[in-house]
């Protein structure tokens, strides 16, 4: 909508710059002729008789018309130098939007995944609360007929307990998931969205760009620059709007004319002219605007100073913590490939009775455990990487014309583009 209302304020700029033509009409009458008379010079300041009889050349019912042409050449510098800053502007507007895409799919990727890790978490969790109440209530029959050791039994329902509330503590931190994607994507936060669950998890490729690379990137990419680099372009024409608003205006005027008045000799004629003003207190406020423009041509230098910094920042920032995170995930798939080991062991060790029940759920929930660990280290691991993309200012799908395409095309663009899950 920001960009709708600057292209319309550009168009409106646009006509500014044309010449004014305004069509005009009139009526008059009066209850009695107009008429005068005129006397006689006998001096520089002496009058004498009238020298003629009154009469009146204009008749007391009067009808007019006229159509005016004037272009003030000013003017007209003055509003093509506004026009081509309206033009900056629906190019900030531009990048405003480009930004913001960037942070939508920052915050969808983010969002997915920890959506994937609480959907995978909650199906897991469904076939395996029964039994884990099961095993306690065994527990505590075991020990009420003395087949166990209390100590024994107690331990073994602590570790269950643990691994519950970390269970728990995950769910927990996992349950706005699925609410912050259905905001995201704009659907009722209350509605269930179908996750798509992937068989395995890619890792991204290494990062094949040095840091220099990566800033000079971002240099050339980040929005937050380029709307500096046009505001100050729009600064410099302001220097020369305050330049051309010192000058004198020159007004071009023509207008074909109609009187109905029967005592004029000609009802139809064609005037034309020109006239030169000049505005001296544009020249005395002169040096104020200059200095007005100076300073904000400094503001902007600094700023676009900072936000150099800020990106260089951003740059190292997160690919520090890329890969932090690719190291967190290489390590949760570890865990995760270990857990899955032992918890096979433990599987054919209880289909031959060499271990109890109990043992086989809490080594299933370990698993769980390790595997929604492995999850939100991946879900961090691709805001990492969504984020280390941002900082560098490169825009998904950029080449992709949303307005041209149909929804079936749209919808096909959208999912060949940019995957990172295989299955």
């Amino acid at each position: 909508m920001q960009i709708l209302l600057a292209e319309q304020q550009l168009h409106v700029a646009h006509y500014s710059k044309l010449p004014n033509i305004v069509a005009g009409s009139g009526y008059a009458d009066r209850n009695n002729y107009s008429g005068g008379s005129s006397v006689r010079l006998l001096g520089p300041s002496t009058i004498g008789d009238q020298s003629l009889t009154s009469s009146t050349s204009s008749e007391r019912d009067v009808r007019s018309a006229d159509m005016r042409f004037s272009w003030h050449i000013l003017d007209f510098g003055l509003s093509w130098i506004r026009a081509k800053q309206a033009a900056d502007k629906v190019l900030i507007a531009e990048e405003t939007r480009r930004r913001v895409v960037n942070r939508i799919t920052e915050n969808v990727r983010t969002a997915y995944w920890r959506a994937v890790a609480a959907t995978r978490l909650t199906h897991r969790m469904r076939g395996l609360e029964s039994r884990v109440q099961r095993a306690l209530a065994d527990t505590q029959a075991l020990i009420a007929k003395g087949e166990s050791s209390p100590l024994t039994a107690l331990t073994y329902e602590r570790e269950l307990v643990e691994i519950q509330r970390e269970l728990r503590k995950l769910a927990g931190d996992l349950s706005s998931a699925n609410g912050q994607l259905a905001a995201l994507i704009n659907v009722d936060p209350a509605q269930q969205i179908p996750i798509a669950i992937p068989s395995r998890l890619v890792q991204p490729g290494h990062l094949r760009l040095s840091p220099g690379e990566m800033v000079s990137i971002a240099i050339s990419n980040r929005s937050e620059l380029r709307e500096v680099a046009y505001q100050q372009r729009i600064n410099a024409r302001d220097a020369e709007a305050a330049l051309l608003e010192m000058l004198p205006g020159v007004s071009l005027d023509a207008a074909p004319n109609w009187n109905s008045n029967r005592f004029l000799f000609n009802n139809h004629w064609v005037s034309w002219g020109a006239q030169a003003s000049w505005n001296l207190i544009k020249v005395f406020s002169y040096p104020a605007r200059r200095a007005e423009v100076e300073a904000k041509d400094a503001l902007l230098d600094t700023r676009s100073l900072a936000v150099t910094m800020a990106i260089m920042t951003q740059v190292h920032v997160s690919r520090a913590r890329l890969f932090h995170a690719r190291r967190e995930f290489s390590t949760a798939v570890h865990y995760f490939d270990v857990q899955s080991r032992i918890l096979d062991q433990i599987r054919t060790a209880f289909a031959a009775g060499k271990v109890s029940e109990q043992t086989a759920i809490r080594e299933e929930m370990n698993t769980i455990v390790a595997t929604v660990k492995r999850d939100i280290s991946y879900a961090e691991l691709q805001a990492a990487l969504a984020a280390m993309q941002a900082s560098m200012g490169r825009t998904p799908y950029a080449d992709v014309d949303y307005r041209a395409l149909t929804l079936a095309e749209l919808k096909r663009t959208l999912s060949t583009g940019g995957t990172v899950v295989t299955k």
